[in-house]
């Protein structure tokens, strides 16, 4: 059987490959200039860098997590990472627009295997009284990227050529490589279950029509009728796979979890600290470079205090939670991020950054607090045979919830911006802060510049009052659905897992 000591270090492996996913999403955004630059990318090959990950990612989470549960997670684990090292380094030598859209394409795909099973195997390996700490280790490693590509970016950018922002996964990939094959113990459902293809085909084209359209809303507008022919399409589909999902002998996704109100809560109330953290972080980069002035390299380490504030939140709640529950938790951790939001949404162009840091780090306390019980309470719900497809059910939710975010806090933001500007502003300045910014400095107009970054900081403040209203609806259904600890008779699945698990290690 496996040691204790070597199961935290099989989740230090797993933690290697989460921080490579997140750093990979962050340090893009940095590369992006650049990239339209020596590729001579338009603004549609710009979105399609992104938009092909995060497609791709949304369209394989599903079936990637029944994949690991039917033919083993170590062995998916291990493809995936030869998948993800590959891919970056194809992203870093390319050469055309396209070849870089697909390298990302087949990142995504990576990805998709890689967040389900590496949240789905700490069910395999640690019992629930010891899956909060290393679900604490796991949030904190997905989180690391959000400043650390950024620093890690924009140093790379001032010194090498942008291929190098790529070629940085290739020694976490390898270290991961190493430590998965050697840690984590293979694991996998004890029946074969059938290939449920038509929930496959369902499933995917629900998410990737659904996500994409919403993508297409954030930058189109609400009103554009492409997008929401495509929301509503798929959202219909995923209603006929939910059907589906009832009649099938042996479906994609048992629909029966979400009788658990540990697993839908959980997932839910997870999904919604993603969600309101976006607010946060969509615009404290632009605030930083708008305002502040500040390079990506700043812009890194101004986002720092978030994780400071969630490790220490993190470690905090894991205690609390042993005596008071995850309910009261999740509650106090989202009603810390509204009453951080609130505050942050009454920053000025003329703030501090003494002040910024101090709302900033107390929203990462109360991520730190809500989302590794939410976490937990999800994941407490599932049967270690089906581990993996529950844990891509939770990603799919908080992936949709990530798009959804990113279009209705970009829309919110930009109309606020456009509303604080005044009236006859050219379209270039009309179009983001950061065009308006480069027009003030090519005509030396103080007073343009001045009312950029009021009307902006408007706008912020606009987009963190609707995360904090949203996180304050959060802690009050924490309150009211989630429950305490496991229902009686609840399944242990970490210790029912143990034997499996270490047998093979």
């Amino acid at each position: 059987m496996a040691s204790i000591k070597s199961r935290w270090w099989a989740l230090a492996a797993l933690a290697l490959a989460t921080l490579a996913i997140g750093l990979d999403a962050t340090v893009l955004s940095v590369a992006l200039p650049t990239l339209s630059r020596d590729l001579d990318a338009s603004t549609g090959d710009l979105q399609w860098f992104t938009n092909a990950y995060l497609l791709v990612m949304a369209a394989a989470l599903l079936p990637a997590g029944m994949l690991g549960d039917r033919f083993g997670r170590k062995r998916m684990l291990l493809g995936a990472l030869v998948l993800f090292g590959a891919a970056s380094a194809a992203c870093a030598y390319a050469t055309s627009t396209g070849q870089l859209v697909a390298a990302r394409a087949f990142l995504g795909l990576g990805a998709a295997v890689l967040m389900p099973l590496t949240a789905a195997v700490l069910t395999v390996l640690f019992t629930p009284d010891e899956r909060p700490r290393a679900l604490t280790v796991w949030v904190t490693a997905n989180a690391l990227g959000i400043p650390l590509g950024p620093l890690v970016g924009g140093w790379l950018l001032d010194n090498f050529w942008w291929g190098s922002v790529f070629l940085i996964n290739l020694p976490l990939v390898a270290v991961a490589l190493l430590a998965v094959g050697t840690l984590v113990p293979e694991s996998r459902a004890d029946e074969r279950r059938r290939f449920d293809l038509a929930g496959v085909a369902l499933s995917t084209v629900g998410l990737v029509t659904l996500v994409y359209g919403v993508i297409e809303a954030g930058e189109r507008g609400w009103g554009d009728t492409r997008s929401l022919l495509m929301m509503v399409t798929g959202a219909v589909v995923l209603v006929a796979f939910g059907v589906w999902q009832r009649r099938a002998r042996q479906p994609l996704v048992d629909l029966a979890l979400f009788r658990s109100r540990g697993f839908t809560w959980g997932a839910i109330l997870a999904t919604v600290a993603t969600f309101t953290m976006f607010g946060l972080l969509f615009t404290l980069p632009q605030f930083f470079g708008t305002v502040y002035g500040t390079d990506a390299f700043g812009t890194g380490l101004r986002l720092l205090p978030v994780i400071g504030g969630l490790m220490v939140g993190a470690r905090v709640a894991g205690r609390v939670a042993e005596r008071a529950g995850a309910k009261a938790v999740v509650a106090a951790g989202l009603a810390v991020m509204a009453v951080a939001l609130a505050a942050g949404a009454t920053t000025s162009a003329d703030t501090g950054y003494g002040y910024v840091a101090a709302w900033v780090s107390v929203a990462g306390l109360g991520l730190g607090f809500a989302m590794p019980p939410a976490m937990n309470a999800a994941l407490g719900a599932l049967e270690a045979d089906r581990s993996g497809v529950g844990s891509g059910l939770i990603q799919a939710m908080r992936q949709v919830g990530s798009a959804i975010g990113v279009a209705v806090l970009g829309t919110v933001l930009n109309a606020a911006y456009r509303d604080g500007l005044p009236a006859g502003t050219e379209d270039a300045v009309r179009k983001s802060a950061a065009g308006g910014v480069e027009v003030a400095s090519r005509l030396g107009s103080p007073t343009l510049l001045e009312s950029v970054r009021t009307a902006f900081v408007h706008g912020m403040d606009a987009t963190l009052a609707l995360s904090a209203a949203l996180a304050a609806a959060g802690a009050v259904l924490a309150l009211v659905f989630l429950p305490a600890r496991p229902a009686p008779g609840a399944p242990r699945d970490g210790e029912a897992a143990r034997e499996p698990a270490e047998s093979t290690a």
